[in-house]
C-alpha cells in the first residue's frame, strides 16, 4: 500500500487533516510539536464504480481501495540542522513514496504561527532541500571514489552532480528540470525532495466563499509542477466524526458538495500513477490498486502471486458496459467479455476474470 507523508509547519493542520481522513485519533492541538511519533492511517478511496458493481453482484461483502497516510509532526526553520523534531522528522520524511504538503492560510489568533500560505511553502522547501543538499554532498564524494574503479558508477555520479547543481541554487528536485531517467538514479538515495507532490492549502471557514483566490498563489508558485488543493480541513475533520447522512447534510449546508476528502483521496491516489480494477460476484466486488502500464499477469499478482506464476489468461470487460447489461453471465453470452493475454496493459476500470494454473 502506497504512503503518503503530511509535511508542515506547526499548527497548519496536518493532524486535523489526519483526523478527517481517519476519524479521529491524532492530537490536533495549538502548539508546535503535539505530534511527537508519527500517527499511520487508512483512507478508502471512494469509487462509484465500486458500488455500482456491487449492486449489480448483490456482494455481501464489498472492499475498496485505500491509501496509507502518515502525519508526521510539524517541520519549524532550521529542522535540517535539527532544530524542532530534527532528524527524526526529516527520517520518517524518507519513508514515504509521496509527500503531501499542508499550508496554512486561515487566520487564528489562538493559534500561533504564520497564515501565508507562501511563507509554509518557502519554510518546508528550504529546509528539505537543505537536508538535502547535505545528503547528496555526502553521497557524491563516496561515489566519485568508487566510480574511479568501478566505471559503470558513472551515470550514478553525473545525477547526483545534477542533483547537487539544482539543490544549491535552492530548486527542490521535484521542481528541477532533471529528466526521469536522472531521477529514477537518485531513486536509491531517498532524497527528500525527490517524491511526488501534493500541496494542501488550508483555508478558514470565512474563506470558503473564494478559495479559488487564495489557492492561486500556490498554484502560481509551483508552476504546475505540483497539484494544488483548497480545503477547510477543520470542517472536513468535524464532518467526519458525524454519521454519514448528517455528514452529507452538513456538507450540503455549507455549499461544500462532497466536501474535500474524496478530492483529496483521489489526487493523492493518482499522484502516483495508480489505478483501480476491480472484480466482481455475489461473495465479494473488490478495487484493485495497480501503476498505470501494468500488464496482465502483474496486475493478476496483486490478486494472488500464484495467479501471476501461472496466468494464462485475462477475461476482461469495462465496468460501465458490464453494469449496464447486468451480469458476468449474460456479458459472456452476448460476447462482450474479451479474452486478453499476457500482453495486455490493464486499463483503469476494467473488471477482470482471471485464469491461471500452478
Amino acid at each position: 500500500m502506497e504512503r503518503f507523508g503530511f509535511v508542515g509547519l506547526p499548527n497548519a493542520g496536518k493532524s486535523s487533516l489526519y483526523n478527517a481522513l481517519a476519524g479521529g485519533g491524532a492530537l490536533a492541538a495549538p502548539y508546535a510539536f503535539a505530534t511527537r511519533d508519527p500517527n499511520v492511517g487508512v483512507a478508502k478511496v471512494p469509487d462509484p464504480r465500486l458500488d455500482a458493481l456491487a449492486r449489480m453482484s448483490n456482494s455481501r461483502n464489498v472492499v475498496p481501495a485505500s491509501v496509507q497516510f502518515v502525519d508526521i509532526g510539524g517541520l519549524v526553520e532550521g529542522a535540517s540542522k535539527g532544530e524542532g523534531l530534527g532528524n527524526r522528522f526529516l527520517a520518517n520524511i524518507r519513508e514515504v513514496d509521496a509527500v503531501v504538503y499542508v499550508l496554512r492560510a486561515f487566520e487564528d489568533p489562538e493559534v500561533p504561527g504564520p497564515s501565508d500560505p507562501l511563507e509554509h511553502l518557502r519554510v518546508i522547501e528550504l529546509e528539505l532541500t537543505l537536508a538535502d543538499l547535505e545528503s547528496v554532498e555526502n553521497h557524491l564524494a563516496k561515489r566519485r571514489k568508487a566510480a574511479k574503479a568501478d566505471k559503470s558508477l558513472a551515470e550514478e555520479v553525473a545525477a547526483l552532480e545534477a542533483a547537487e547543481a539544482a539543490l544549491a541554487e535552492g530548486t527542490p528536485i521535484y521542481r528541477s528540470d532533471l529528466d526521469e531517467d536522472t531521477r529514477a538514479l537518485l531513486a536509491p538515495w531517498f532524497l527528500l525532495t525527490n517524491r511526488p507532490v501534493l500541496a494542501v492549502v488550508n483555508v478558514g471557514e470565512d474563506q470558503l466563499d473564494d478559495v479559488a483566490s487564495v489557492v492561486r498563489p500556490v498554484e502560481e508558485e509551483l508552476g504546475g509542477r505540483a497539484e494544488v488543493l483548497g480545503m477547510c480541513v477543520q470542517l472536513e475533520a468535524e464532518a467526519a466524526q458525524l454519521p454519514e447522512e448528517e455528514r452529507a447534510e452538513m456538507l450540503e449546508a455549507l455549499g461544500l458538495g462532497e466536501g474535500g476528502l474524496p478530492r483529496f483521496v483521489h489526487a493523492a491516489y493518482h499522484l502516483l500513477g495508480l489505478r483501480t480494477f476491480f472484480t466482481t460476484g455475489e461473495k465479494e466486488t473488490r478495487a484493485w490498486t495497480f501503476k498505470a502500464g501494468w500488464k496482465a499477469p502483474r496486475c493478476a499478482g496483486v490478486i494472488h502471486s500464484d495467479f501471476e506464476k501461472g496466468f494464462i489468461r485475462a477475461e476482461v470487460i469495462r465496468w460501465d458496459e458490464l453494469v449496464e447489461i447486468g451480469s458476468w453471465a449474460k456479458a459472456r453470452e452476448l460476447g462482450k467479455v474479451r479474452v486478453e493475454g499476457k500482453d495486455y496493459e490493464v486499463q483503469d476500470g476494467d473488471v477482470l476474470e482471471i485464469r491461471f494454473n500452478v
